[in-house]
C-alpha cells in the first residue's frame, strides 16, 4: 500500500491531536500513524496543569467547557512540596486576578481519548492504528514514512512520537544525553491514606532521589498515581536501582509507609523516559517538525510536559499553514518553528534547569524550605510562580536572595 497525504502525523497523544484538529478545515489531508489503538494509556504523572486548561481555552473555548464535563479526573487546588528535612512548603493555585483556580489529575488513557474524540470522525484525518513506523525520510525534495502497513508519501512529516521518537532517530540522532534526561517510574494504588481536603499535588525531594522528586497525585475512586524521576545521569553516576528506591520510599519511609500500609497496587510498575527541555535542541528540518516529548519539551525541575505538548502543536500548526501557503518545506522556512518554540518555553526551561541544579544539594533545599515555611511573603511568592513565569525568574534573583538570606 502507497498513500499520499499532505501531512503526517507520527503519533497520537496531545501534541499530534492537537496540531490535526487546528490544520482542520485548511484543505489538507492528514494521516495520524499510531503504534496503539484507542483507548491507550501513557505511563505519566497524568496531571494537567493550569497550563493546560489555558491552553484548550485558547485552542478553542468549546474544547475547554467540553473537557470540563468529564467525570474522571479530580480537581488539584495546590501543590505540596517536601524537602529532603521533611519541611513542607503547601502552595494554593491563584490567577493573576488572584482568584482560586485548580488544576486536575487526569488519567492519560481518558484525556487522550478526549481529545482522540475531537477528530476521529473528521474526514480530513485518516488514523492508522497499530501501526509501526519503520523508516522516515525527508529531503529537500519529498517526504516519506515507510511503516509496517506501506509507504506513506506527504509534503511534510511531524514527529510527535514521544521519548524515543523514531522520526528523531531517522532525521536528527539516535543520542540520549543524560545530563538532559530523566528516567520515572509510575504505579496506580487504591486507598492510598492522608489526602488533603482540596487534593494537593504532593513532591517529595528525599535526599536518596535528588535532582528528582517522589511523587503522590490523587486520583477519582480513591485511588493514587504514584511515580518517581531522577535525571538519567544521576542514576549512572551512582549506579541507582530505580524500583528497588521507589519500593523502600513508598514502604519505610516515616513520611510515606503509614499512607501506603494499606495501599493496593492496581498495576506492575512502569518506566519511561522524559526528555527535558534544560538545552535547545534542533527540532526542524526539511520537510519535518518535532512536537512535545520528541522535542525535549518537558520542564526540567517539574517534569511537566502536557502544557507544552499542546503548545507545540498550536505553533506546528501555523507554521504548517505558512509552509503550505508559500509552498516552502525547506529546512530555513520551518526553522522558524524552533524559534518560536524557543521564544515562548526556553525562559522557564532556563528557571527550570537553575531549580534542577540547586535541587540536587539537600542542605540548601532544607534551607530554603525551612524559611519559605516560615516567611508569608515567600510563601505567597511561590505561590504566584505556579502561574506567573515573570515571577518565577526572580527565584534567581537578587531580590528572592534578598529575602531567603537577610529579611526577618
Amino acid at each position: 500500500m502507497q498513500q499520499k497525504y499532505d501531512v503526517i502525523i507520527v503519533g497520537a497523544g496531545p501534541a499530534g491531536i492537537i496540531c490535526a484538529y487546528l490544520l482542520n478545515n485548511k484543505g489538507l489531508r492528514i494521516a495520524i500513524i499510531e503504534k496503539a489503538s484507542f483507548p491507550k494509556d501513557k505511563t505519566c504523572g497524568d496531571a494537567l496543569s493550569l497550563d493546560v486548561l489555558n491552553q484548550l481555552k485558547i485552542i478553542n473555548p468549546i474544547l475547554a467547557q467540553e473537557f470540563e464535563l468529564i467525570t474522571e479526573k479530580i480537581p488539584s487546588y495546590g501543590i505540596k512540596i517536601v524537602s529532603p528535612a521533611g519541611h513542607v512548603i503547601e502552595m494554593p493555585i491563584y490567577s493573576d486576578d488572584n482568584q482560586k483556580k485548580c488544576g486536575y489529575v487526569c488519567k492519560r488513557i481518558v484525556f487522550d481519548q478526549f481529545l482522540y474524540e475531537q477528530l476521529k470522525n473528521n474526514s480530513e484525518v485518516d488514523f492508522y492504528f497499530d501501526t509501526t513506523v519503520e523508516d522516515v525520510n525527508c529531503t529537500f525534495k519529498s517526504a516519506t514514512v515507510q511503516t509496517s502497513k506501506g509507504t506513506f508519501d506527504a509534503q511534510i512529516v511531524i514527529g510527535a512520537d514521544g521519548a524515543h521518537s523514531i522520526v528523531k532517530k531517522k532525521m536528527i540522532d539516535k543520542t540520549i544525553e543524560k545530563n538532559h534526561y530523566s528516567a520515572g517510574l509510575r504505579q496506580y494504588f487504591k486507598n492510598v491514606a492522608h489526602f488533603n481536603s482540596e487534593n494537593f499535588i504532593e513532591l517529595y525531594f528525599f535526599k536518596e532521589i535528588l535532582p528528582g522528586y517522589l511523587w503522590v497525585f490523587p486520583l477519582p475512586n480513591n485511588e493514587a498515581n504514584v511515580g518517581i524521576g531522577i535525571l538519567s545521569s544521576t542514576i549512572s553516576k551512582k549506579h541507582l536501582n530505580l524500583k528497588k528506591i521507589f519500593q523502600q520510599l513508598i514502604n519505610e519511609h516515616p513520611l510515606l509507609k503509614d499512607r501506603f500500609k494499606d495501599a493496593i497496587p492496581m498495576e506492575n510498575i512502569k518506566g519511561y523516559g522524559l526528555p527535558l527541555g534544560s538545552k535547545k535542541n534542533k527540532i526542524s528540518g526539511n520537510r519535518f517538525l518535532l512536537l512535545g516529548d520528541a522535542a525535549s519539551l518537558i520542564d526540567p525541575f517539574s517534569g511537566e510536559g502536557i502544557g507544552n505538548a499542546i503548545r507545540s502543536g498550536r505553533i506546528a500548526a501555523d507554521v504548517i499553514i505558512s509552509a503550505f501557503s508559500k509552498n516552502n518545506f525547506s529546512a530555513s522556512f520551518l526553522h522558524a518553528y524552533d524559534k518560536e518554540i524557543y521564544r515562548k518555553m526556553w525562559p522557564e526551561f532556563f528557571i527550570s534547569r537553575k531549580m534542577q541544579k540547586l535541587s540536587c544539594y539537600a542542605r540548601a533545599f532544607d534551607f530554603i524550605g525551612r524559611k519559605v515555611e516560615k516567611s508569608n511573603y515567600l510563601k505567597t511568592f511561590m505561590q504566584d510562580t505556579l502561574t506567573n513565569v515573570h515571577k518565577k525568574k526572580i527565584l534567581i534573583g537578587p531580590k528572592f536572595l534578598f529575602h531567603l538570606f537577610l529579611k526577618k
